[in-house]
C-alpha cells in the first residue's frame, strides 16, 4: 500500500473554491508529499506562476474542468491500428517520464526541478506512477504521469515521439483505472483541448467535479498500484 505522508502544515479546504470564479485558487504553499496529497484530495493541483512554471507555486481549481468518464475513451481506427505498434508498461520509467514531460525545448514548459523531485517523492511513497509506451526497438516515445487518490487518476503531463505514442499511453490509463467496472472513478486531465477532445475528454463545472472527487474518495486505488508501495 501507498504510504501517507506527514499532514500539510497548510489549510487546503475544497470549501474555499465556491466563491472564485477563476482557475486560480490560491498562490504560496510549498510541495510536500502531505500538501501535494491535501491538494489533490480538495480537486487542485499545483503549478508554478513565475516564468516557465518557477515559484510561486500557483493552486488551480478549473472552473471548467476537463475528464475522462468510465465508457467514454474513444478509440479511433487509425489508434486500434497504433496500438499494435507499442508496448505499454507502467511505473517502469517514472523519472525518464516526467524528464521528457518536462523537457525545456517543450512550448508551455512548467515542470522545473523542484516540480520533478516532489513528484518523485510521491511515486517512492506510492502515490504518483507513470504509464510508458515502448517501440519495438526497445525506446521509450511515449508517456503520462500523475497522481492516483482513491478513484481518481489526475493527470500531470503527458508527451510523445511517436505518432499516437502519448494517446496509446492514455487508452493503457484507462484500463488500469477503468478496469474494475467502478463508474465512480475518473481521470482528471484538468483543462480540456482540442487534441483530448477526439479521445473522449469533457468539461464539467467546478462543483461537478468536486462532487464526484468526494464520491471517488473512499474507492480502493487499482489493484495494480495498491500492492506495491512505490516503483515496480
Amino acid at each position: 500500500m501507498p504510504v501517507e505522508p506527514a499532514p500539510s502544515r497548510w489549510n487546503l479546504d475544497e470549501q474555499q473554491q465556491d466563491d472564485v470564479a477563476q482557475d486560480l485558487i490560491a498562490v504560496g504553499a510549498d510541495l510536500q508529499p502531505g500538501t501535494l496529497l491535501a491538494a489533490y484530495r480538495a480537486g487542485m493541483f499545483p503549478m508554478g506562476i513565475g516564468d516557465d512554471g518557477r515559484r510561486p507555486i500557483g493552486w488551480w481549481s478549473p472552473v471548467r474542468r476537463g475528464v475522462l468518464l468510465p465508457g467514454e475513451f474513444h478509440v479511433s481506427r487509425s489508434l486500434r491500428r497504433s496500438r499494435h505498434r507499442y508496448r505499454v508498461t507502467y511505473n517502469l520509467a517514472f523519472g525518464d517520464v516526467v524528464e521528457a514531460c518536462g523537457d525545456p525545448s517543450r512550448p508551455g514548459r512548467w515542470i522545473t526541478p523542484e516540480v520533478r523531485a516532489a513528484y518523485e517523492q510521491l511515486h517512492r511513497l506510492g502515490w504518483a506512477h507513470s504509464i510508458e509506451t515502448w517501440d519495438d526497438g526497445g525506446a521509450l516515445v511515449g508517456g503520462l504521469y500523475g497522481v492516483c487518490t482513491g478513484g481518481v487518476f489526475a493527470a500531470e503531463s503527458m508527451f510523445h515521439r511517436a505518432t499516437d505514442a502519448g494517446k496509446v499511453a492514455v487508452w493503457g490509463l484507462t484500463e488500469l483505472v477503468f478496469g474494475d467496472g467502478d463508474e465512480r472513478r475518473l481521470i482528471d486531465v484538468q483543462w480540456q483541448t482540442e487534441h483530448l477532445a477526439t479521445l473522449g475528454v469533457r468539461e464539467i463545472p467546478r462543483r461537478d467535479y468536486l462532487r464526484r472527487v468526494a464520491l471517488a474518495a473512499d474507492v480502493p486505488l487499482p489493484s495494480c498500484w495498491s500492492d506495491t508501495p512505490g516503483p515496480s
